[in-house]
């Protein structure tokens, strides 16, 4: 089975079992979102489905990521003072911040780190997710 044919089945089936109907708008905006990897904001992904899908509407697309993020197909990623960004990673990752460029890298982190930050959690308490962001620039002069 070619692979556009394998994604879009994967995605229908992962909306279907979110009750939700897969939509050629929604397919669309995904695939733009894991084309690139580079955590664009919601007006970025709608300019970049307006090339293939010229008369969709900013709010679609918005309505779109909010059922992509509520079947956990991609993950919100905010800043403080800035757009919300979208990250197609779905595993445990932490984000680095470039305050430089704007730009946002995804940080694998080992999972004893994992482990140790859900530990350091008051008793009683379970997270269910762990949002870790760091911010800086790129040092010059690194090898």
């Amino acid at each position: 089975m070619p692979a556009t044919k394998q994604n879009h089945a994967a995605l229908s089936e992962r909306l279907k079992a979110c009750d939700v109907r897969p939509t050629a708008q929604r397919e669309v905006v995904l695939k733009v979102i894991l084309e690139k990897r580079d955590h664009p904001t919601a007006d970025e992904i709608f300019a970049r489905v307006k090339a293939s899908m010229p008369t969709i509407s900013l709010a679609t697309v918005y309505n779109c990521l909010d059922t992509l993020v509520q079947c956990g197909l991609v993950r919100q990623v905010n800043l403080e003072r800035a757009p919300t960004r979208y990250c197609p990673n779905l595993h445990q990752h932490a984000h680095f911040h470039d305050e430089a460029t704007g730009q946002i890298h995804d940080v694998d982190l080992p999972e004893e780190v994992m482990t140790r930050l859900h530990e350091v959690l008051p008793a009683g308490f379970a997270a269910r997710s762990i949002d870790l962001t760091f911010r800086g620039s790129a040092k010059t002069g690194a090898n």
